[in-house]
């Protein structure tokens, strides 16, 4: 409570805060005292939220990463992991409860760099290429932003929650990367990105959930220079640290910014909860 009133409350609706995520790819993280603890402290947050008349104004919500699933190829053969279940399906029934999102974090890039050989990089670019044929649906699929979203779909539908919208918190693609990181180059990034933002305008469903617009976030806003890991951790930003452009994806206006204008982000603890102010959702949101 104390949290939101010092962080939320004084900046509505002066600044224009639509959620707040709880946490960032808890389940599927190998530590399951953070698992057992993720919906109490979404429902700390919400009750929060719901006593100072803000939840009807500012959603909880708590993203999750493709290691949820066991599986997710074809789009329709998705399943949440069974040590993952227990947990999961109480967390989306409250989310179902209080009208809130699937969250999922979508990385073409990462499912490419993991299996290139196998996966065609125009495929995963939205660039022409032949696609994937799912058989149990008899949906084709020309790009994998698509068969991510509707894996997504089919894995809610098979635990109950079919009418659960599904929104991709992260996407993104690396503009640099180490030798062993395939695609990850500037021109890859760009193409990427400009695609995604194309597909997003024509304001459509997926093959499997038609009626569904299909909504993402990009990740990130700038390249997080610090970031430990492989050098693609640090490279998916639209702007480099100094707040000069790292490659332009056809937004009009897009400027260099003072490295004074730039954004901080922290992480903050709340009373038995963890609430992450994160660069994830402080992105550039297509707002449909």
């Amino acid at each position: 409570m104390t949290w939101i009133k010092e962080n939320v409350q004084p900046y509505l609706p002066g600044t224009s805060i639509s959620g707040i995520a709880v946490g960032n790819e808890i389940l599927g993280n190998g530590d399951i005292e953070l698992w057992e603890a993720l919906l109490p402290a979404v429902k700390n947050v919400y009750s929060a939220l719901d006593r100072l008349d803000l939840a009807h104004k500012v959603q909880v919500s708590s993203p999750h990463s493709e290691a949820v699933f066991a599986n997710s190829y074809p789009p329709s053969a998705c399943t949440f992991r069974d040590d993952i279940l227990p947990f999961m399906k109480p967390l989306l029934q409250f989310f179902s409860d209080i009208k809130t999102p699937f969250y999922i974090n979508a990385y073409p890039f990462l499912a490419y760099k993991s299996d290139s050989e196998q996966i065609d990089i125009d495929y995963a670019l939205f660039q022409k290429n032949k696609g994937i044929y799912d058989a149990k649906t008899k949906l084709h699929y020309d790009n994998m932003f698509d068969a991510m979203l509707d894996a997504a779909y089919a894995g809610l539908e098979k635990v109950g929650f079919e009418k659960m919208e599904v929104i991709v918190s992260e996407t993104g693609w690396a503009s640099k990367g180490d030798d062993n990181e395939a695609g990850a180059s500037l021109n890859n990034a760009r193409t990427y990105n400009r695609n995604l933002r194309k597909r997003l305008l024509k304001k459509k469903g997926t093959p499997y959930r038609p009626k569904m617009v299909a909504k993402a976030y990009i990740f990130a806003l700038f390249n997080e220079n610090l970031k430990p890991g492989p050098t693609s951790e640090r490279n998916f930003g639209l702007f480099k640290p100094d707040g000069s452009i790292a490659y332009d994806i056809g937004f009009t206006g897009l400027v260099s910014s003072a490295p004074s204008s730039l954004l901080s982000f922290k992480v903050i603890g709340l009373s038995n909860s963890l609430v992450f102010t994160s660069a994830a959702l402080l992105l550039l949101v297509f707002t449909l």
